[in-house]
C-alpha cells in the first residue's frame, strides 16, 4: 500500500490547474497527486494529463485521475482522506456573465464542500483556496490583503460568489482548518509566449483592435486617466503559488497576487494601440450609458465584441494593496512583469491563434 502523502487538487485539467500540477509535484518529490475531475471533463484530462507526462517524466505515476464534482456534498464519493496532507482547491466557475445558480452550486457550495472534506483530513497541513482580488467588488479606493467585508458591492454574481466562498475559507480558518488564501487579479497567458485556453477580459479588447482599421474608435467609459487594469500572467500566478505554499511561515495568510504598479485604461490601451499598430480614438461615455447600449443597442456588442459584464472592469474603482506577497516573492526574484512587456506579447498570441475561444469550462 502507498504511503506516500497525496496532494489533492480540484480544477485539473483547467489552465491553472493544467500549470500548478508538475510545479507542485517537482516542489514535493516524496507527494502523489489525486485530481478530482469532472465525469464530463475526464477523457479531455487523460489526454492533458499523458501531453505533460511527455514533457515532465517526474509526473509518470505520481498522478491519479478520480472522478467526482465538487457541488456533490461527498466530492463524488471516490477520494478518501487518508494520507491527503494538501488541498490545493481551485475548481470555480470563472465566467463574469454566470447566472446566480450555476455560481452559487459551484463557487459557494462547492466550496464548502471541499471545507468539509478538508475538515476530515487528520493530517492535512494546509488547504490551498484560490480565490480572487475580485472579492474586493466595487470598493472605492485600496483593497488590503487582511480585508473582505467592507461593505461593497458587486459587478456580477461571479465576484459575488467569490466572495462568499472566502467568508466561507476564512470561518473554517477561524475554527481551525489550516488556510492560505491566494488572490490573483486578471490572469492572461504567459509572459513568453501569451498562451492561454479561454481568451476573455483584455483579450476582447485586442481582438475588438484587431478587426478595426487603422483608426480605431474605442468607446471609455468613465475616467480613464483614473481607473486601472490589473493583469498578470499565468507563470507569475503559478510561480507565486509555488513558492508561497512552501513556506510554513505563510500558513494562514492571504495573499493578493496582482500587479502593484498597473497601468490606467488610458495606459493600457496605448500600449494594445502600438501592438496592434492601431491608433485608437476614445469615445468618453458615462459607465452606465455604456453599459446601456452594450445590453440593448442592437449591434453596439456586435461591434465591440465586450458585453456589458466586461465593461465594468473598465470603470473599476479597486487599487490592491500587495505588500505580503511581495514580502515573500520578491527575495525569489518573483515579480510580475512590467505591462510594456506583457501587452505585446498577448496582442501577437491572439493575432496568430484567433481560434481559441472566450467560452469557461463548467
Amino acid at each position: 500500500m502507498d504511503t506516500s502523502p497525496v496532494l489533492l487538487i480540484t480544477g485539473f485539467p483547467g489552465f491553472l490547474g493544467s500549470r500548478l500540477l508538475p510545479g507542485l509535484l517537482e516542489d514535493r518529490p516524496d507527494t502523489r497527486a489525486v485530481a478530482l475531475v469532472q465525469p464530463s471533463w475526464m477523457e479531455f484530462a487523460r489526454a492533458r494529463l499523458a501531453t505533460l507526462s511527455r514533457n515532465r517524466p517526474e509526473l509518470d505515476g505520481r498522478v491519479e485521475l478520480v472522478p467526482g464534482d465538487i457541488t456533490d456534498p461527498d466530492l463524488g464519493g471516490a477520494v478518501p482522506t487518508a494520507g491527503v496532507r494538501e488541498i490545493v482547491h481551485l475548481a470555480a466557475v470563472y465566467d463574469l456573465a454566470v447566472e446566480r445558480g450555476l455560481a452559487e452550486r459551484v463557487n459557494v457550495r462547492g466550496t464548502e464542500h471541499v471545507l468539509a472534506f478538508a475538515g476530515r483530513c487528520d493530517g492535512l497541513v494546509c488547504l490551498h483556496y484560490m480565490s480572487t482580488c475580485y472579492v474586493s467588488g466595487r470598493y472605492e479606493g485600496v483593497f488590503r490583503e487582511q480585508d473582505l467585508d467592507v461593505g461593497q458591492r458587486f459587478n456580477n454574481h461571479y465576484e459575488a460568489t467569490k466572495f462568499e466562498a472566502e467568508v466561507a475559507v476564512r470561518r473554517a480558518a477561524d475554527e481551525g482548518l489550516p488556510v492560505t488564501v491566494y488572490r490573483p487579479s486578471i490572469v492572461v497567458g504567459e509572459r513568453t509566449s501569451g498562451r492561454t485556453d479561454k481568451a476573455d477580459g483584455p483579450y476582447r479588447v485586442i481582438r475588438f483592435l484587431l478587426r478595426q482599421p487603422r483608426v480605431a474608435l474605442t468607446p471609455l467609459p468613465g475616467d480613464p486617466d483614473r481607473r486601472q487594469v490589473n493583469i498578470v500572467p499565468v507563470d507569475y500566478v503559478e510561480d507565486a503559488v509555488r513558492r508561497i505554499s512552501r513556506l510554513p511561515e505563510a500558513r494562514g495568510g492571504t495573499y493578493q497576487l496582482a500587479d502593484p504598479a498597473p497601468p490606467t485604461i488610458r495606459e493600457f490601451l496605448s500600449l494594445l494601440a502600438e501592438a496592434t499598430g492601431r491608433r485608437v480614438v476614445p469615445l468618453r461615455l458615462p459607465p452606465g450609458l455604456a453599459r446601456w447600449a452594450t445590453r440593448f443597442v442592437p449591434g453596439v456588442r456586435r461591434w465591440t465584441g465586450i458585453d456589458e459584464h466586461t465593461l465594468a472592469y473598465f470603470d473599476h474603482p479597486t487599487r490592491y494593496d500587495t505588500a505580503r506577497a511581495r514580502a515573500l516573492l520578491e527575495p525569489a526574484g518573483i515579480r510580475p512583469p512590467a505591462p510594456q512587456e506583457l501587452a505585446p506579447v498577448l496582442v501577437e498570441f491572439l493575432r496568430t491563434h484567433p481560434e481559441v475561444a472566450d467560452r469557461p469550462m463548467v
